[in-house]
């Protein structure tokens, strides 16, 4: 059964970084598409980055403007985020999802496995 557990969360000033990562534990972890997903207080689940795993296909939530960026190590069975420049709308936990399949997802509710979040706060 494939477990996903987050990490690298916290609390850093705006224009700081931070870079979370994702410990897949299960078998054949290039047979999924990893993706990373936020969630602020009060709001819905909005997607942020997906990439896939054999080919590594990238994308993004557009209105990023680039200051994110997906990668995943098939060695070791983890996917990233790194977050730059970040500001303090970017506070939200931060969620992980895995789903079997060769493209990528952005939806919520195509993703069927889920990490516990972990929270980053960004302050003024």
């Amino acid at each position: 059964q494939v477990q996903l557990v987050e990490s690298g969360g916290g609390s850093v000033q705006a224009g700081g970084s931070l870079r979370l990562s994702c410990a897949f534990s299960g078998r054949n972890f290039t047979l999924y598409t990893m993706g990373w997903f936020r969630q602020a207080p009060g709001q819905e689940r909005e997607f942020v980055a997906a990439m896939t795993g054999p080919v590594q296909i990238l994308y993004y939530e557009e209105s990023l403007g680039g200051r994110f960026t997906i990668s995943r190590d098939n060695a070791k069975n983890t996917v990233f985020l790194q977050m730059d420049s970040l500001k303090p709308e970017d506070t939200a936990v931060y969620y992980c999802a895995a789903r079997t399949g060769v493209v990528i997802y952005v939806k919520r509710e195509e993703y069927d496995i889920w990490g516990q979040g972990t929270q980053v706060t960004v302050s003024s």
